[in-house]
């Protein structure tokens, strides 16, 4: 693990993924016409626009899916690397913290689940190869559990790094309290710790020994029943929700011209 002196990182620096590789996680859900297609990815954001569009017809012509879904799927694209962009320039605040990222997921008929302490000031740190040491030690054979696992990552690391735009900010104009500079807020990983605090200057992914109970991936393999039904499940689900979410449009659009 690479260790920082102390005070690195301390001084805020202009927005970008707190990895080595500035890429940016994509995740799509598109239905059209009750066929759907789910997909996460990672994209360079430097990429021209043309990429985008050459990766949607792509996908469509090698899934062989409705021509409608090229349109959708360079719309979501776009919309998740504008967002990214919207960013970019400006001062986030990473001092010398780690925070717990875990890991929930289910690829094709491996269901993964770990937790682990990453440094998120080490901007030299690497999900995919993490991903890739992860699936040899623990003999995952499925090639595309590597790439979500480094995508989950790098969606926790994402939204770390914009909350992180903001601690900026409110140590620019002065606000009470020591948010902005001692603290990222809270992730959907769960609450930051202080690295300088427990563990000094540690590299990138730490397992403290105490807590190897805690953190000790599971992985497990389901029968393709197992699979059956999961599938069955999520579809429903999303059918329940789509639903809704017509139906709270269609109250929105009757009541916004009322």
């Amino acid at each position: 693990m690479r260790s920082f002196p102390p005070g690195a990182s301390k001084a805020p620096v202009k927005f970008r993924m707190p990895t080595a590789e500035n890429l940016v996680p994509i995740r799509l859900d598109i239905d059209i016409d009750g066929q759907r297609f789910k997909d996460a990815f990672t994209w360079n954001p430097s990429d021209p626009d043309s990429e985008v569009s050459n990766f949607a017809k792509r996908t469509v012509k090698d899934l062989k899916l409705p021509p409608a879904f090229v349109t959708q799927i360079s719309q979501s694209i776009q919309t998740q690397l504008a967002e990214f962009h919207s960013f970019e320039g400006q001062d986030m605040h990473i001092k010398e913290k780690i925070v717990p990222l875990k890991i929930d997921l289910r690829v094709n008929n491996t269901v993964i689940r770990d937790q682990f302490l990453w440094d998120v000031s080490n901007l030299e740190s690497d999900p995919e190869e993490f991903a890739r040491t992860f699936c040899q030690d623990m003999d995952i054979g499925d090639p595309e559990v590597g790439p979500a696992i480094a995508v989950s990552i790098r969606e926790q690391l994402y939204e770390i790094a914009t909350q992180s735009v903001s601690s900026a900010r409110e140590a620019r104009v002065g606000k009470k309290g020591r948010r902005g500079s001692d603290i990222v807020a809270n992730s959907k990983a769960g609450n930051t710790v202080d690295l300088g605090k427990l563990f000094g200057s540690k590299g990138s992914v730490i397992r403290k020994r105490k807590e190897w109970y805690l953190y000790e991936p599971i992985v497990d393999i389901l029968s393709n029943e197992e699979v059956g039904a999961l599938d069955a499940r999520e579809e429903l689900n999303a059918r329940l929700k789509r639903k809704l979410d017509e139906k709270e449009d269609s109250f929105q659009t009757r009541y916004s011209h009322g």
